[in-house]
């Protein structure tokens, strides 16, 4: 693969570098890879959207005639590098735009494509994804919320947990089972679920950092008309699959320059506290844990590299995804724990403090980075699919 730009992609790179740099927010404090909850960050980054969305970057890969720029992936992924770069902060209605979108313009008819694409750009209607359960987390087609057909609708009931912004959506992509006689992977449909519908109950769950960007939704009842379902009656599966892997595929580069900026800043403060003299680790260790973490941040960037290729060839995203994902997670981690280590005893200093080294800001993300292994597919399943899908090994049983 040709790393370089071409003249057109060079040129569109320095205009997409010159816009963010005049319109990035910068009122924002760096949360990493946290959602927005309260009511100002909220209302900051759906402004954001909309601005994105008027400039004609979002979309950028989409067909023209649901609201897309119709340009290529390669100005996309270039897109969110130069995002990343300056530090611009994610757009509101990152689920709709990363997993929703991509899904509906795969499977969805010309009707549903007109209807939900562009107000999912514009940041009208917000997107949340119904899948994981509390029986079945690690086990995503164990499913039990189940819809019935009654006439034209479908009559769902059921729960569903660790949803991201559930709070705050207006539509679901929502996993049912429509044939509980079925095999497990094959009586599954893929419905998307009006939020303010009658019979749908949101309720927040607390993390650690005292925020709750996740929750628990109850579905008690739910009409949700048939014209709603997305791909074929019960082979919602291969639908789900199209929405887990763009997940990974569709933002992998902007998340590794995201973690070439995190590198930067640790390594700026472990030079900060070796100079001043109170690092509390011996400076040839430091050096060498960074250089593992940037070793690490490269084979980031190579992998991504390799899975964006294959997109761009006509392929689909696949299971290497899930290396990425466990790669940048436990990374995450990682760096976190030891911006912790090299703050020493100002380390218990948390956000407010006048003597919190960066306002608390690795204190807060060593907490929220504990999230990282368990949103999205926790590390054991990840591990399970890159063994069985991607090196043939057997399952264990």
């Amino acid at each position: 693969m040709d790393l370089s730009d071409s003249p057109k992609e060079a040129a569109f790179r320095l205009k997409a570098r010159r816009w963010l740099e005049e319109n990035a927010p910068r009122a924002l404090k760096d949360r990493g890879f946290a959602l927005a909850i309260d009511e100002r960050t909220v209302r900051i980054l759906r402004d954001w959207q909309r601005q994105l969305y008027e400039a004609g970057f979002l979309g950028i890969s989409w067909p023209k005639a649901y609201g897309g720029q119709g340009l290529t992936l390669i100005e996309g992924a270039i897109f969110n590098e130069e995002m990343a770069r300056v530090r611009a902060p994610a757009p509101l209605n990152e689920l709709g735009l990363s997993m929703g979108a991509p899904t509906i313009l795969e499977h969805g008819t010309d009707d549903q494509k007109k209807r939900f694409i562009p107000k999912i750009l514009s940041c009208e209607e917000i997107w949340c994804q119904g899948f994981s359960e509390p029986g079945s987390g690690s086990d995503l087609a164990a499913l039990a919320t189940r819809a019935i057909i009654d006439g034209d609708h479908f009559v769902i009931n059921g729960q569903k947990v660790w949803t991201s912004l559930g709070h705050l959506a207006d539509w679901c992509m929502l996993l049912v089972r429509t044939d509980p006689d079925a095999p497990k992977h094959r009586g599954i449909s893929y419905v998307l679920v009006d939020m303010h519908s009658a019979g749908v109950k949101v309720a927040p769950l607390r993390q650690m950092t005292g925020e709750a960007e996740f929750n628990q939704m109850f579905f008690d009842d739910v009409r949700v008309p048939r014209e709603n379902l997305l791909g074929p009656m019960n082979g919602g599966w291969g639908v789900a699959l199209t929405t887990l892997m763009n997940e990974r595929a569709t933002l992998s580069l902007a998340t590794v320059m995201r973690f070439r900026n995190v590198f930067e800043d640790l390594a700026n403060f472990a030079r900060d506290a070796i100079r001043a003299g109170d690092c509390p680790v011996a400076p040839e260790v430091a050096r060498q844990t960074l250089a593992q973490f940037y070793i690490d941040v490269e084979s980031m960037k190579y992998l991504a590299y390799r899975n964006f290729s294959r997109l761009t060839r006509g392929g689909t995203p696949g299971p290497e995804g899930s290396i990425s994902k466990l790669l940048w997670s436990e990374l995450n981690q990682r760096m976190n724990e030891f911006a912790l280590t090299l703050a020493g005893p100002r380390a218990a200093l948390d956000e407010g403090s006048p003597y919190a080294i960066d306002d608390g800001r690795w204190q807060y993300g060593l907490l929220r980075a504990r999230g990282n292994t368990i949103e999205e597919g926790t590390s054991e399943v990840q591990r399970g699919i890159i063994a069985e899908r991607l090196l043939g090994l057997p399952k264990d049983y």
